[in-house]
């Protein structure tokens, strides 16, 4: 073969020219194949930041949150906060919000402590809830990039190579430089498929494992501070009652 045509079945079959040389189907494949995984990689840095700073504003949080100072103090300087709360502040801000409320009115013709303890841990769940949920945005796109892409780039496979069989039957030729382009697109379809699926579906199973770490990390706050209130609470209804009767 003459030294100028093997240079150019060299540039055929280099990623980009087996992408320009494909036909319409493989060619959509191919991108949606690129796209998903460039917005899964997009997701991932994402929520690694995420989770990083969260847990960073965690550890500061319960740092003053446990140094002995007023509660008070803590809820007027994080609600006069101009910015979106971290989780767990946004948790502490919610109950004291409630406590506040209704604090007042405990005791005798009042709100009952039993209800009021009630209506916080419901207050703290629902916060919870919300914040994670913001935290979980966008992870079913990586656990269906795992699942579906392989079979997406399986789909271009097929469909290359059947692209080369009726290329061999159109020339009646078996030659590599006929067989050669269309198993190259399929291959490539396929490489493509599991470079989307493999950093999708690890990366999942790394961030729904910090992910539950931190909801977990959340949620024994919330039944800490729950502790705490229900104390208050239950000093607040014995002096009210006190006074009262």
């Amino acid at each position: 073969m003459p030294a100028g045509s093997v240079t150019a079945a060299a540039a055929n079959l280099s990623m980009w020219g087996l992408f320009l040389q494909a036909d319409f189907v493989v060619k959509t494949v191919i991108i949606i194949l690129a796209m998903a995984s460039v917005w899964s990689w997009a997701i991932i840095f994402e929520k690694l930041m995420l989770l990083r700073s969260a847990t960073e504003d965690a550890k500061k949080f319960e740092s003053q949150f446990w140094s002995g100072g007023s509660l008070d103090e803590m809820f007027d300087k994080l609600e006069a906060k101009p910015f979106r709360l971290d989780p767990m502040s946004a948790v502490f801000v919610a109950a004291m919000r409630e406590w506040r409320r209704s604090s007042g009115t405990l005791g005798a013709g009042g709100v009952h402590g039993t209800s009021l303890n009630q209506r916080i841990d419901r207050v703290m769940q629902v916060t919870m809830d919300r914040e994670m949920d913001r935290v979980e945005k966008r992870m079913t796109f990586l656990a269906s990039t795992g699942a579906v892409s392989p079979f997406i780039g399986l789909f271009g496979t097929v469909w290359g190579i059947m692209n080369s069989f009726h290329n061999i039957g159109s020339s009646s030729n078996t030659s590599l430089a006929v067989v050669a382009p269309g198993i190259a697109e399929a291959l490539f379809a396929t490489a493509l498929g599991l470079t989307a699926a493999i950093p999708a579906v690890l990366a999942y199973n790394k961030l729904s494992s910090d992910m539950n770490r931190y909801a977990k990390t959340l949620e024994n706050f919330a039944g800490e501070f729950s502790t705490i209130l229900s104390r208050q609470i239950d000093d607040t209804t014995y002096r009210s009652e006190k006074r009262s009767g």
